[in-house]
């Protein structure tokens, strides 16, 4: 009886329970009623991880930790490979420089170990994940126009190096306006320019290419080792600011001395 009562609460409209169909219409209701209702439950919704989530970072072993029997050590201050060594062995020729064993190459067959110091090792690796880092970072743009004056070109060279000298790419930009249009290849002598004069900091890894009304280039940077400014900021040292007072001084004193004479 109480569940043909509720079967009936259910086929009401607007004062069905939440969550609940009425059986179909036309159904009888009969001694097991209940199983005429579906109950609506809340679909489950699996948590997919975000993509951007960092990867953990590979866990290198280290001496007692290497689980391989055998390993193929080199020494990484020299290059010189010891070949494949039982690990009893690995480990004590790492102690006896003072060292570490770390495993490099554990998928190899037999795994690849270095002795080094592990701190150095982590520094190096550290190192090299941030120059990668910096390899992929932004774009950035810099734009001429083809009757620039030589300050404004040697200051925007100057910006060019520094985001060079970040690890960024940078795209030059030139310009047509006006009249400017019927001599577009003084717009692509000016970008060889830019491309000579940034020689020191980036290789050109797009040339100048002509689109409409404007020149694009695209610079890329040197190696960090290889990167050598032309067009850094002079800094005025303060022994070279007193000479210049102790110059203008001796001006003064001369122009004094021509008075009184």
């Amino acid at each position: 009886m109480v569940g043909c009562f509720t079967a009936r609460l259910l086929q009401a409209g607007p004062r069905s329970l939440p969550g609940t169909e009425p059986a179909l219409s036309g159904q009888p209701l009969g001694p097991y009623c209940e199983s005429q209702t579906r109950i609506r439950t809340p679909a489950l919704r699996h948590r997919i991880p975000h993509q951007s989530q960092a990867i953990q970072i590979q866990q290198y072993r280290v001496n007692q930790r290497i689980r391989a029997r055998e390993v193929r050590v080199i020494v990484a201050a020299s290059g010189q490979q010891l070949g494949v060594l039982k690990i009893q062995d690995a480990l004590r020729a790492a102690q006896t420089a003072g060292l570490d064993l770390v495993e490099v190459a554990p998928t190899a067959n037999p795994p690849v170990c270095r002795i080094v110091d592990f701190g150095k090792f982590k520094y190096e690796i550290s190192k090299q994940d941030k120059e990668k880092k910096q390899a992929s970072s932004k774009l950035k743009e810099i734009k001429f126009r083809v009757n620039i004056s030589e300050h404004d070109y040697e200051t925007k060279l100057r910006h060019g190096e520094e985001f060079l000298d970040r690890g960024n790419k940078v795209r030059v930009q030139l310009q047509f306006r006006g009249r400017e249009n019927a001599h577009k290849d003084l717009g692509i002598k000016l970008m060889h320019k830019i491309s000579e004069d940034l020689s020191t900091m980036a290789n050109v890894e797009q040339p100048p290419k002509l689109m409409g009304r404007a020149v694009t280039m695209t610079l890329a940077p040197l190696p960090a080792a290889k990167r050598k400014r032309k067009f850094a900021k002079m800094e005025v040292l303060p022994d070279d600011i007193d000479d210049e007072h102790d110059e203008d001084a001796d001006d003064e004193d001369g122009a004094e001395d021509t008075d009184q004479s």
